[in-house]
């Protein structure tokens, strides 16, 4: 799936739901780091936990940040928009 994110410094976030939980998870731009961590971190989880955990993280001033984002790309997966 991929989801165009807003607020943030990646421009994509690219992600495959298996058996309901998460896997592989890419962003286009960014923090590459962070975002390996962050893969690193839920993969296999859950999907439902994934977005739990995630919203309404921010980013410095941003009220937003990638793993916010990234619950959002998962919401939208959720409910059949991505």
């Amino acid at each position: 799936m991929h989801y165009t994110p807003s607020g943030i410094c990646a421009t994509g976030i690219d992600f495959e739901v298996i058996d309901g939980k998460v896997e592989n998870v890419v962003f286009t731009k960014g923090c590459d780091g962070n975002h390996k961590g962050l893969n690193a971190l839920i993969k296999g989880m859950k999907v439902e936990e994934a977005i739990e955990r995630l919203r309404g993280i921010t980013c410095g001033p941003r009220n937003t940040s990638c793993p916010d984002q990234l619950s959002k790309a998962l919401a939208a997966y959720k409910n059949g928009q991505v």
